[in-house]
């Protein structure tokens, strides 16, 4: 079979060196458009004047599910042990058996508990003005972790804060 000159996708149609060289940087760029779209921000440092903050608490509700026991077994299991001693023609083996004591344990379903079920995890947001010096950029919703949150509820309205962001919005 001949080698082709080009490369080539499914049912023979040739790809150009042109083509094969903008997939990696469209992938990229889709990617990136993708996790904008999706809200997140990147894991990169905002700085901002501190606007407002926003509080979203935890919320659960009762629900119950199976309640999982161990259940364990104990048995024994009959052991064989050979020894060699001597060499040669005065070799000798001795065989001997023991009983040892094994134990199996697994999950069984024992009835029903009641537990809190999580709807919504708890939120810590900040809304920042002036974003990264920007004052085209004001009124944006940042969610933050708690520690960053007490940070901002120390600092006064109109102060400079600078932090990592968990994702945008709020």
């Amino acid at each position: 079979m001949p080698i082709p000159a080009r490369p080539t996708i499914s049912k023979g149609h040739p790809v150009t060196r042109a083509v094969a060289a903008c997939r990696a940087p469209l992938a990229v760029a889709l990617l990136v458009g993708v996790l904008a779209a999706c809200g997140s921000y990147g894991g990169s440092r905002v700085s901002g004047l501190r606007d407002d903050l926003r509080y979203v608490s935890k919320k659960t509700v009762p629900d119950t599910r199976p309640r999982m026991v161990s259940q364990c077994t104990t048995g024994t299991k009959r052991v064989k042990h050979t020894s060699t001693s001597g060499t040669g023609k005065f070799k000798k083996t001795s065989v001997w058996y023991s009983n040892e004591p094994t134990r199996s344990c697994k999950k069984i379903q024992r009835g029903i508990e009641s537990y809190d079920r999580v709807v919504r995890q708890a939120q810590w947001c900040v809304e920042l003005d002036d974003v990264n010096g920007s004052t085209d950029r004001d009124d944006v919703w940042f969610e933050v972790d708690s520690g960053t949150y007490n940070t901002a509820v120390k600092a006064r309205e109109g102060d400079k804060l600078s932090f990592t962001p968990l994702r945008t919005g709020c």
